[in-house]
């Protein structure tokens, strides 16, 4: 922890996440430039924390070159030591965690929402893989659906809000199922895969062998079932839309836009969607964001309030 000397200032720390940001995530950047300035430095600021939680955890730099970590438990506590003193007001010294520490201090973010991204973590360092599809949503909000609660708070939405935290929830969850589907090669060039053992067994894919030539056909379905299912978050995260003021609901249809092409283009590209990493080019992006503006701007028409279908709970609710 650092003695109090020659601290950072906030401008200087939301300057560190800035950068991280633009280095991590285009697409988040590109998305955050829509907020407000306080919501904007307050969504650099927890993607920091977020970032380097991840990193720490494996062996990343901003998201790139994931290795195998030898020193998991020790890196897990290491987070959660950080992130506690954080949540507590206390000076971390690091950048990052003392991103969290500004967010935690200027909102009213509950902390239990931290501890459950930690929590995610925690099943990757214990090489924790999903058997069923309720174990998939399992992770997925772990490692992204919590986020989405914490990013509606940085928004300004209230925490006792749940019925909108849910709505944003589904969109953390789109974006996670999106991510799976692109990155299963990635994730087994480290011995890791998050499709669930269940499909797997399904499509008779043998344990191990779902990246081996003869099983890319049958890959291929499960990796559309899951760009299906985060079809199906993304459009129950944006009935939410309307309790944002517009440039958030601007930036977050633009973020589910973003990343909901990431789905559509792995689904799409069949038994050829690891061949190359999926991206979203710069021009597309650029179509997305204007295209959500007009959404955006008529989001209570488009998504009045209705029931949420999706069956899946997140935890607290």
């Amino acid at each position: 922890m650092s003695d109090g000397q020659d601290l950072p200032s906030r401008d200087a720390i939301v300057a560190t996440a800035q950068e991280s940001i633009a280095r991590g995530s285009k697409s988040f950047a590109a998305a955050s430039k829509l907020f407000d300035r306080q919501t904007r430095e307050r969504a650099w600021l927890l993607y920091a924390w977020c970032r380097a939680c991840d990193d720490i955890a494996d062996g990343q730099d901003h998201g790139h070159g994931m290795s195998v970590v030898e020193d998991a438990p020790a890196r897990l506590a290491q987070v959660s030591a950080m992130t506690e003193a954080a949540l507590k007001g206390e000076i971390v010294g690091d950048p990052a965690f003392d991103a969290l520490r500004i967010v935690a201090a200027e909102t009213r973010m509950p902390p239990e929402f931290a501890r459950d991204l930690i929590a995610g973590f925690a099943l990757d360092a214990r090489d924790w893989r999903p058997r069923s599809e309720a174990d998939l949503y399992k992770y997925c909000y772990h490692v992204a659906g919590v986020v989405g609660c914490m990013m509606a708070v940085a928004m300004g939405v209230s925490p006792d809000d749940a019925a909108t935290l849910d709505r944003a929830c589904d969109l953390g969850m789109a974006f996670q199922l999106s991510n799976i589907a692109r990155d299963i090669e990635e994730d087994d060039r480290v011995g890791r895969c998050y499709v669930p053992e269940e499909w797997l067994v399904e499509m008779d894919i043998p344990p191990g062998q779902h990246m081996k030539p003869p099983f890319r056909s049958r890959l291929s379905v499960l990796a559309r079932r899951l760009a299906e299912r985060s079809a199906e978050f993304e459009a129950s995260a944006r009935i939410g839309t309307p309790a944002l003021p517009f440039r958030s609901a601007w930036a977050v249809l633009s973020a589910a836009d973003i990343y909901g092409a990431i789905g559509r283009t792995v689904a799409e590209r069949g038994d050829h969607a690891w061949d190359h990493r999926v991206t979203t080019s710069k021009l597309d992006k650029l179509k997305f964001i204007a295209r959500s503006a007009v959404a955006a701007a008529e989001r209570r028409r488009r998504y009045p309030p209705e029931p949420r279908t999706i069956a899946w709970v997140r935890p607290g609710r």
